[in-house]
């Protein structure tokens, strides 16, 4: 059973210390439903992160204290079995929710090994938005109905990867469209949030997910494991990443991805993005818009 936005919050919540506890679950149930993210900075009140702007919850300074229990309660009491998240930095509890922290990082050779003393945490809340794509999937379909390689292009925070689940979820049931094999590279977990193997957010009947995973060596092992017929990434972000999803192009699989930019002409001025495009294994590019605080789709065929 799906929970609603409210109960995801709510659910979220219970990772935080009782001292806190409290004045995040005094949150009004409308903002509950609402609330992307908790801010825990030492030395300053809790803050509820919305699509507005930041809400101080309460006037008590969050303490180290605070951040400690805050460890002990996502990891379940047992840090040491949340080394390998915690050394990038965040780990995923029940309920595809990410407890981002800060810290001092504990180094050795060079490479961080985990964090020591914190300093705050970012509680993001796993809100599953079912529908989201609906109003431009067909848009991005073959006269087949099958799905065209698609890549989504938006600025950080403007709604790109709960546009990719919807879009993993719709071609993986079927939904107005040809259903498909998806597998999905989702190196950060944000994509489907696997807890205990079982995918928090659903991304469809037909999804295979490898998470914690690079994304270019995920989408290899997809390819040759898995046989997809829709291979799916979020964040495009390094040569390696253009280099398999060309690859993967090449043996017949359908691409979904998303990439930082406010409009076609930052693809062209980027180098990384300009190998992509160059190799024109997409056709179809989705423009997410954000005016007045309300987002808007818009979809350009690309040649």
């Amino acid at each position: 059973m799906r929970m609603d936005n409210g109960q995801a919050y709510r659910q979220a919540a219970q990772v935080l210390p009782l001292s806190l506890r409290g004045a995040a679950l005094a949150l009004p149930e409308d903002k509950q439903g609402s609330t992307e993210e908790l801010r825990l900075r030492i030395g300053h009140p809790m803050t509820a992160v919305f699509p507005q702007g930041e809400l101080s919850l309460g006037t008590n300074p969050v303490t180290g204290r605070d951040l400690e229990q805050l460890l002990e309660l996502a990891s379940r009491a047992s840090v040491h079995t949340v080394a390998d998240q915690l050394r990038r930095g965040y780990l995923t509890v029940e309920g595809g929710h990410r407890v981002g922290l800060c810290g001092t990082p504990v180094l050795r050779d060079g490479q961080i090994h985990g964090l020591g003393r914190l300093s705050s945490a970012a509680i993001r809340v796993a809100r599953q938005v079912t529908g989201a794509a609906a109003p431009v999937a067909q848009k991005l379909l073959e006269q087949s109905g099958a799905l065209c390689s698609t890549l989504i292009l938006a600025p950080p925070g403007a709604g790109k990867t709960t546009l990719l689940r919807d879009l993993i979820r719709m071609v993986s049931h079927g939904e107005g469209m040809t259903p498909q094999r998806v597998a999905v590279a989702d190196e950060r977990g944000e994509v489907a949030a696997l807890w205990n193997g079982v995918p928090q957010l659903d991304v469809g009947e037909r999804t295979d997910v490898l998470e914690g995973c690079p994304k270019a060596q995920a989408l290899m092992m997809l390819l040759r494991a898995m046989n997809p017929q829709v291979l799916a990434a979020d964040e495009i972000t390094a040569p390696e990443d253009v280099a398999a999803l060309i690859s993967a192009a090449g043996c017949g699989v359908k691409l979904l991805a998303t990439a930082h930019g406010s409009a076609r002409e930052d693809l062209a001025r980027r180098p990384l993005y300009r190998e992509l495009m160059a190799a024109k294994v997409f056709e179809r590019l989705l423009l997410i818009e954000t005016k007045n605080g309300r987002r808007s789709y818009r979809v350009e065929v690309l040649e």
